[in-house]
């Protein structure tokens, strides 16, 4: 009996001792209180970037939609004689407005678009030519010219060659076979494209023919940018007008000649 009672004093003695023994927890110093608000402070504003970023991306891409879906007050009618088509379909030309106006002709767009007249087209050799002026800046740089080679223009197997230049002083090539698209000649700089000046308007004259045998030949402004090589059948067939999106341009001098 004393000796339990001599075991259980030790251990009562034993454990004041074993809580002197644990370190008690230092309290927080002015300097980790303030590096602990600061990385807060940091989150909370990394955070907050990322929220405006995410909301100006999600932005800009529905202005982008936008920009390509453009409604055109009084589109829908074409002068007399002339045809069109958009991308997307051959009879979607709501927001396609296409008038005379003085000596030429009025394009304002909507969605990228061919126009023709069947009596423009071709079999053989011809030149074809016309003076763009675009009138004003689109939202972003769009492409504005002449196409050749139209074949079946109404129907999905559409085929055509085109050749574009930008406020921005390039050209483009391309051909469209059905819904795709192949590049020539990608969008170039070129000194002979005008660019737009401060507000937005620039003044092009295209040029397309098929002078020299085995040849299609793009100049800009009286200076040739590039040729390519063809078969008859390649060029053979409607000739033409195409702009893309929610351009505004004035059409002068638009002529389709053939060459003997």
């Amino acid at each position: 009996m004393r000796i339990l009672t001599a075991l259980a004093a030790l251990a009562c003695a034993a454990a004041p001792l074993a809580a002197q023994s644990k370190p008690a927890a230092k309290p927080a110093t002015p300097k980790t209180a303030a590096a602990k608000k600061a990385a807060a402070a940091h989150d909370s504003m990394h955070a907050a970037i990322k929220v405006t970023h995410d909301s100006m991306h999600a932005g800009m891409k529905g202005m982008q939609h936008d920009d390509h879906d453009m409604a055109v007050a009084g589109g829908g009618t074409l002068p007399g004689g002339w045809a069109g088509r958009t991308d997307g379909a051959a009879t979607a030309l709501a927001n396609v407005k296409f008038a005379p106006m003085g000596a030429g002709l009025h394009l304002t767009l909507g969605p990228a678009t061919i126009l023709w007249r069947d009596s423009d087209a071709m079999n053989g050799h011809f030149h074809t030519l016309a003076k763009f002026t675009q009138t004003k800046a689109p939202m972003h740089p769009e492409g504005y010219g002449l196409f050749v080679g139209g074949k079946a223009l109404n129907g999905e197997g559409q085929k055509y060659i085109y050749f574009l230049v930008r406020g921005d002083g390039v050209y483009l090539i391309k051909k469209r076979d059905g819904a795709n698209t192949s590049v020539v000649q990608n969008w170039t700089a070129s000194p002979a494209v005008n660019k737009a000046d401060a507000a937005g308007k620039a003044t092009n004259l295209l040029e397309v023919s098929t002078a020299t045998a085995g040849k299609l030949v793009f100049k800009v402004n009286g200076q040739e940018v590039y040729s390519m090589d063809v078969n008859a059948g390649d060029v053979n067939g409607a000739i033409g007008i195409r702009a893309n999106h929610n351009l505004d341009l004035h059409i002068d001098d638009f002529g389709v000649h053939k060459i003997s």
